[in-house]
């Protein structure tokens, strides 16, 4: 029998569902329906109708699912849209420290485009004294009275104690959320002004989930209904009810997952070109990078995929000045406008068409353009139609349009402001690919990638018109990845859990590491991560007195088989000999349970002499790569033989007090010490976790 996991991308113009035979990794079929935002059940209804109809066409037995995932641009849209409910915030804190509390929790409205407002209310409860049932149900109610319809708990140094913050929750009939829930940081404000951002879209989180979960019942299927979350990994449709903040920028998370299931690439830029916008993310040593999100400009603690957003993309309408000269191309596409692509035009027609500005939207400035034929039907002129005039789409990619029509169209362009066909086209081109690269260039320097190691990957429908061209302007290698045009659903069939927590400490002890690291670990497998999938690293920021560990792990589905194919040695050593850039002496030095650990040895010259280095790979069985170090070593034995070594493992390898970077491999977990600095902590912590083991493992130092 297949095993199937089905994804859904909700898209701003599509939502797009695939089917995925997760023993072979292949891809069963394929819907796309426009996207549902206006009407009642919102976005909802397209995923439904979007699953139902993958159902139908691929001839699916509700008894071969096994797993049905989607992302939402529901958090974004309602953003975007100020389509959000009135939250009243009780703020606490001991009374003496009263007036600075409200000032950190009273978070007035929030602006969120030029005439759009999160509303807010506040109330204020003293801690000091015992918090008594009737006072806490006064708060409540006088909020409501106000026109509240979720509610923020939120109490000075709440992380380290939410009793208070879980008592008054318990008394909230309204959607409602604590502080302490979304993050374990201290700064009361950002804190609270992140649980009043969630807390505006609990009750539309609350009626999406329920109509999703009801829906896929009625169908007559009982598998597990995940979302995808903004940093890349799935969450149960229960977190999103509380928490549906973490699904801001789950679209573009999707995209780089899928990607990096068929291209292993360490260190790249991926570009997802859409109809309308143009997402950009890096990887490095093999894995998305994150970042803080800001929502309409606002700070939050929440931390997801860093995807920089650039307004131009395939449909990307031309824009000319007053004279006649190609001014810019975008924001607006052909989408927005309600226009069909030129290229995908019949010639005839377009052969009888004349040049003409438009205003896309109300309020827009009337220097966009399009054709328009006699019939009197528009159509747009686009980034996409410039490339099919050119011929640089090929014939079997999703953007690929008729030739001849783009010709036509840019002919008559040319002829209207005076320059020949090719010469418009490739200006076209030449703005949109320096508004991306103007994007990419920062983002370089920003995360420190090393650019002789740089691949740009292409994903989404208009990949092949424009990151081909971003590539070679920059100088870099270029791969488009596979299914491209479906790459988000891909990822977001394929997510695995992702859990992170952070909590401020001052010079955190090896307890405090551990504790952090049995909490995330706890939380993923509650989440439905198998255990034996796990990775977990931990992370230690000085300057922020910040503890940040993470674990990430495969969604658990049928204990008794693989989730996935596994890959064969020769398929994975490929991979390894692929992604080790650098021409050396490649090998399998370690198979470790779940993983195997490739070396690359090879000399580096410096000025007038050669120096001896290894690089490391670590991947899992199925070919992701869990670690990658230019320069380490790699140290073996029992766990009760490195336990007893190491103090002197740690003295060879550390510089003065201050303790190398360090990870322990079991074959089933890989755990990251370089949070700890102090070569007894280090000790310490690793002791604790190789007392729990009895097999051989491994410690990789960095170098």
């Amino acid at each position: 029998m297949k095993r199937i996991r089905i994804g859904i991308d909700v898209g701003g113009t599509f939502t797009k569902a695939v089917a995925i035979d997760v023993i072979d990794k292949k891809i069963l079929g394929k819907k796309s329906v426009p996207t549902t935002h206006a009407t009642e059940g919102g976005v909802s209804v397209g995923i439904i109708t979007a699953l139902s109809s993958l159902i139908e066409i691929c001839n699916i037995n509700h008894d071969e699912i096994e797993l049905i995932s989607h992302s939402t641009t529901q958090a974004v849209n309602a953003f975007l849209e100020g389509d959000v409910s009135k939250v009243g915030i009780i703020g606490m804190g001991v009374g003496m420290e009263k007036t600075n509390v409200v000032k950190r929790t009273h978070i007035k409205d929030i602006s969120l485009n030029s005439n759009k407002y999160l509303r807010t209310c506040y109330t204020f409860l003293d801690t000091s004294k015992y918090l008594e049932e009737p006072g806490i149900v006064r708060s409540i109610e006088n909020l409501v009275s106000e026109g509240a319809q979720s509610i923020v708990v939120s109490e000075a140094f709440g992380v380290d104690d939410p009793s208070n913050e879980l008592f008054v929750m318990k008394h909230s009939k309204l959607p409602c959320t604590a502080g302490h829930e979304l993050t374990g940081i201290y700064g009361l404000e950002i804190r609270t002004l992140t649980a009043t951002i969630n807390a505006s879209i609990l009750p539309k989180a609350t009626s999406t989930a329920t109509f999703v979960k009801s829906a896929v019942s009625k169908l007559g299927i009982n598998v597990p209904v995940m979302i995808m979350k903004g940093d890349g990994g799935v969450t149960t449709l229960d977190s999103f009810l509380h928490k549906p903040i973490i699904t801001v920028l789950s679209g573009p998370a999707a995209s780089v997952v899928g990607a990096l299931l068929f291209l292993q690439v360490l260190e790249g830029i991926f570009i997802e070109v859409g109809g309308t916008s143009t997402n950009i993310s890096i990887i490095k040593d093999g894995k998305p990078e994150m970042r803080y999100v800001n929502i309409m400009e606002h700070p939050t603690c929440i931390r997801s995929l860093d995807a920089r957003i650039c307004g131009v993309a395939g449909g990307s309408l031309i824009r000319l000045s007053g004279k006649r000269k190609i001014i810019d191309v975008g924001p607006r596409s052909s989408h927005i406008a309600g226009l069909e692509y030129s290229c995908f035009g019949s010639p005839e027609e377009l052969k009888k068409g004349e040049i003409v500005t438009i205003s896309p939207l109300n309020n827009d400035p009337d220097d966009y353009i399009c054709i328009k034929v006699p019939s009197g039907k528009k159509y747009g002129i686009t980034n996409t139609c410039a490339a099919n005039a050119l011929n640089l789409v090929p014939t079997n990619d999703n953007a690929y349009g008729n030739g001849d029509s783009a010709r036509i169209v840019f002919s008559k362009l040319a002829t209207f402001v005076g320059a020949t066909p090719e010469q418009v086209a490739r200006q076209v081109l030449e703005i949109s690919v320096s508004k991306i690269s103007e994007y990419i260039v920062p983002m370089i320097k920003e995360y420190k990638l090393s650019k002789n190691r740089i691949v740009v990957i292409g994903g989404g429908g208009g990949a092949s018109v424009l990151v081909p061209l971003v590539a070679k302007r920059l100088n870099f290698d270029y791969k488009k990845a596979d299914y491209a045009d479906v790459i988000s659903s891909i990822g977001v069939a394929t997510g695995m859990i992702y859990e992170e927590k952070e909590r401020t400490i001052h010079n955190p002890t090896p307890e405090d590491v551990n504790q952090l690291i049995t909490e995330v670990k706890d939380e993923a497998i509650r989440k439905n991560a198998s255990p034996d999938s796990l990775s977990v690293q931990s992370e230690y920021i000085s300057d922020r007195s910040l503890l940040r560990v993470t674990a990430m792990g495969n969604v658990t589905l049928d204990l008794n088989s693989n989730g996935s194919k596994e890959l064969r040695d020769d398929e994975l050593f490929m991979i390894a000999k692929d992604l080790f850039q650098t021409t050396g002496n490649i090998s399998l030095d370690f198979r470790l349970g779940n993983y195997c650990i490739y070396t690359n040895s090879y000399k580096q010259k410096k000025l007038f002499f050669n120096t001896n280095k290894q690089s490391i790979l670590v991947l899992d069985k199925f070919g992701r790569v869990r670690l990658s170090l230019d320069n380490g070593k790699i140290i073996n034995g029992l766990a009760s033989r490195l336990r007893d070594d190491l103090p002197s493992i740690i003295a060879k390898f550390s510089n003065s007090d201050l303790s190398p970077n360090i990870r322990l491999l079991d074959g089933f977990q890989l755990l990251d010490f370089s949070s700890l600095n102090a070569n007894e902590q280090v000790i310490q912590a690793i002791r604790e976790q190789l007392d729990k083991i009895n097999s051989e493992v491994l410690l990789i130092i960095k170098q």
